[in-house]
């Protein structure tokens, strides 16, 4: 692929995108650079936010600094290195170690690009933060609080996933489809699909690590939602209520679909000469239509069970795609065969 920003950003990127950077080195080259300082921006606020110490208002703090320095409002660049010192991962230490270096990338790119990385990143920091005042840190507390609402559950997907299909959407019709895309019902109809294409990888990332987040306090489920099949959020910490949980779980999983049929109507939008920017899209879309059929069949409140794509066969949908699109309707033909795997 080359250098994306430079080498020692690029080991950062590297070393924590995981299977992002696959989709990363599918981009065309145009919009790659953006897409991926974004990500590394982004990545430095939920590595803060998912700190596991006994402070919310030291986290909060710190995104607050974080975003001021990343929004160009101040030059004072918090001491991160007792958050570095919490991380599990290498490659988050380190990311925490070089936060001025990932900010400073933001000068390598012209004014617009500038603004539009720094508004997303700024709305996926107010999702962060809404969670550490809602949840408090990442800590085994014994104790589950909820999200209390559909609305809010949406809007939280909107916040930390929705905005960057907003931001991707933006990089493609600014840089690639400039002629096609400038303005009009198309436009907005892309920018509509683009957000929803975002919510739908977040939810099938909420609904696959419900243990997870329930250990660290964090109900994703809305309580009004859980209330009506008469659960309540500690009820999900026992895998034998998964029965009973069921269908509210298909519910939230067929919702999930609908955010996915829209990314395939992004993608059906795109031009089928654009090869890269099509793949880059739809192999999420591939992995995430694939994890939607695993999670209906399996127990979900069993911690034991986390249900994932194995690297086998990611690197079989990888295959996939690249063949599909060289055929004209593959890429569709592909996403509705495997829609219900």
């Amino acid at each position: 692929m080359g250098d994306l920003i430079n080498a020692e950003i690029d080991a950062l990127l590297k070393d924590t995108s995981r299977s992002f950077f696959v989709t990363l080195e599918m981009l065309p080259k145009n919009i790659r650079r953006q897409v991926g300082l974004l990500y590394l921006l982004a990545r430095v606020a939920d590595t803060i936010a998912d700190t596991k110490t006994g402070s919310a208002e030291h986290l909060i703090e710190a995104l607050a600094q974080y975003d001021e320095v990343a929004q160009g409002n101040s030059n004072q660049l918090p001491d991160f290195n007792d958050i570095a010192s919490l991380q599990e991962h290498e490659g988050e230490a380190r990311l925490m170690h070089n936060v001025g270096m990932a900010i400073s990338a933001l000068d390598l790119f012209d004014e617009n690009d500038k603004m539009l990385m720094r508004e997303c990143l700024a709305i996926i920091i107010s999702g962060q933060t809404l969670d550490l005042e809602r949840f408090g840190p990442a800590n085994e507390t014994g104790s589950v609080s909820p999200l209390q609402t559909d609305d809010e559950l949406d809007d939280y997907a909107y916040r930390v996933a929705g905005s960057v299909g907003d931001f991707w959407t933006h990089m493609t019709c600014n840089h690639i489809l400039k002629r096609t895309h400038s303005s009009g019902p198309k436009r907005e109809r892309m920018f509509a699909l683009g957000v929803r294409f975002g919510k739908a990888l977040q939810m099938i990332n909420i609904l696959r690590d419900i243990p997870e987040d329930l250990r660290f306090g964090r109900c994703y489920i809305p309580v009004h939602s859980l209330q009506e099949i008469g659960l309540e959020p500690s009820d999900l910490l026992r895998s034998e209520n998964m029965e009973k949980f069921r269908p509210l779980y298909n519910r939230y999983l067929d919702l999930t679909n609908e955010h996915l049929e829209a990314a395939v109507q992004y993608i059906s939008m795109l031009p089928y000469s654009q090869f890269r920017l099509r793949a880059a899209c739809m192999l999420p879309v591939l992995i995430g239509q694939r994890t939607v059929s695993m999670l209906r069949e399996e127990n979900v409140l069993d911690s034991e069970n986390r249900v994932k794509v194995s690297r086998d066969e990611m690197k079989n949908l990888i295959s996939k795609t690249k063949r599909a699109l060289i055929i004209p309707g593959g890429g569709q033909r592909l996403m509705n065969s495997n829609r219900n795997r």
